[in-house]
């Protein structure tokens, strides 16, 4: 992992204790205010400032430290598959945690869009909605199988709240299929979900599979988003 020393965990949050200075971006000729405010926005975030300096490819990477601190999900030896893995934020800690990088894990990351090479990630450029998908994972995971499967999947937004909303739980509820077509006895599940009413489907669906099913918000998930995420662990045979 970039930045870090050989058998050192990455950092727990974004500390450091230094203030930032704020940083105030104007409208350019080419530069429309809506995406100024973004630029602004992530210029003053303190999760994308630290994600650089400590070599982490998104700010997304705190959001699984911070789960995986709270829950421990992650474990050495263990095989992982991040769907919708690009830029690679989640797949850097899974990695990590795992010890793939010594060779005792394994985690298999898979996107669409294409993503530089990681260290103890075998990366699979392909759309997880493809039908090849599945099939493809299956035949690079060690026993067919995953102790833990994460999906940080989100569809392309439109900007109609109840449209967004049922496109990115469409996602959610394949990944949640294929988790448990995958998972062995006792692993995982952690997935990317909207708020907005159809979300309690997925969880009544999970609930037949795991022993416990959470609902939760990292720190790292900026306040005014609808995202949470859904957290289900000790996989069983389904009822």
């Amino acid at each position: 992992m970039a930045g870090k020393g050989k058998g050192k965990s990455p950092p727990k949050g974004p500390g450091g204790g230094q203030r930032m200075m704020r940083v105030r971006v104007k409208t350019a000729a080419k530069r429309t205010t809506s995406s100024a405010r973004w630029l602004e926005r992530q210029l003053n975030d303190p999760y994308v400032v630290a994600a650089k300096r400590e070599g982490f490819r998104s700010r997304a990477a705190y959001k699984l430290l911070e789960m995986d601190d709270k829950y421990r999900l992650l474990k050495p030896g263990q095989r992982v598959v991040d769907l919708g893995a690009a830029p690679g934020g989640w797949s850097q800690i899974a990695a990590d945690r795992v010890k793939s990088i010594d060779g005792r894990g394994q985690v298999v990351a898979i996107d669409y869009l294409g993503m530089e090479a990681l260290p103890g990630v075998e990366i699979v450029e392909l759309d997880f909605n493809d039908p090849e998908a599945e099939t493809r994972l299956k035949s690079l995971m060690r026993d067919g199988g995953a102790d833990i499967v994460l999906s940080d999947m989100a569809a392309p937004t439109v900007g109609h709240a109840k449209t967004d909303h049922m496109r990115i739980m469409a996602l959610a509820e394949s990944a949640a299929h294929f988790a448990r077509d995958v998972l062995a006895p006792g692993g995982a599940f952690v997935c990317k979900v909207l708020q907005g009413g159809a979300e309690k489907e997925l969880l009544d669906f999970l609930k037949t599979s795991f022993a416990v099913v959470r609902h939760v918000k990292p720190p790292a998930s900026r306040s005014d988003s609808a995202e949470l995420y859904v957290v289900a662990t000790g996989f069983r045979t389904a009822k």
